[in-house]
């Protein structure tokens, strides 16, 4: 019965909801080029995708953040239902990294840049690099916050090994980096999987870490910080999601 609601239901009002509140991001884009309106279509297009997958989500720790300040969050990444949901109980204005194929796509791309997302080419280090250093400009000259996965992309199970994306940028834009747990997630959809399950998932919003007296010297290490509070907060109470 899962499985048929998922298939039947939805998966055709995801898609329907992700056609018609792309287009009008894709205007609002357009017309505000700050990018801030097409994030607010955004936030209700998350809402949205939450609602018709029966999937409730409760954030803890977001009433320690400033609606208005700007962070690098930097969160576990399990499921193509992670950004929706972040996007659905974050407040903040931020922006995200895709990959630099994505921005050659016609409205896809036009969108992904004139919102203020920025492309990654994870081809080498030195692009790498370069991503981030874009990333870190966005944050002090647009005010805006940045949400990263410092696993490099979804993980089956587990944590896998953080990259230093995260914590360079913080460090050079010179804003805190907040560790968010995502918890439950998987369980719901889980990669490879289309089967979207009902359920609850928990938001974990750590203490933000300051970084204004840091070097990038130091971004290893922060780097270490945040994957040890990542995963205490994935094993808080990990079955307590009501």
């Amino acid at each position: 019965m899962s499985y048929l609601r998922s298939v039947l239901f939805s998966i055709p009002l995801i898609i329907l909801s992700s056609i018609v509140l792309g287009l009008i991001s894709l205007v609002a884009s357009f017309i505000d080029r700050t990018g801030n309106t097409a994030h607010r279509v955004a936030r209700f297009w998350g809402k949205t995708l939450l609602a018709v997958s029966f999937i409730r989500v409760r954030a803890i720790g977001v009433e320690k953040l400033d609606p208005t300040g700007s962070y690098v969050f930097a969160a576990n990444h399990a499921s193509y239902m992670d950004i929706p949901a972040i996007l659905s109980r974050f407040p903040q204005q931020f922006r995200f990294f895709a990959k630099k194929g994505l921005f050659s796509i016609p409205f896809l791309g036009w969108h992904l840049q004139w919102a203020g997302h920025l492309p990654v080419d994870r081809s080498n280090a030195r692009n790498r690099l370069r991503s981030m250093h874009d990333g870190a400009r966005a944050i002090a000259e647009k005010r805006v916050s940045m949400l990263v996965f410092p696993e490099g992309g979804r993980s089956p199970e587990g944590l896998r090994e953080f990259k230093e994306g995260a914590a360079y940028m913080a460090i050079k834009a010179g804003v805190p980096v907040v560790p968010v747990a995502i918890v439950g997630m998987r369980e719901l959809l889980p990669m490879h999987s289309y089967h979207i399950r009902s359920g609850r998932v928990l938001l974990r919003a750590g203490c933000p870490i300051p970084t204004a007296s840091l070097k990038l010297s130091d971004r290893q290490e922060l780097t270490d910080r945040l994957y040890r509070e990542i995963a205490t907060l994935l094993a808080e109470n990990p079955h307590n999601l009501s």
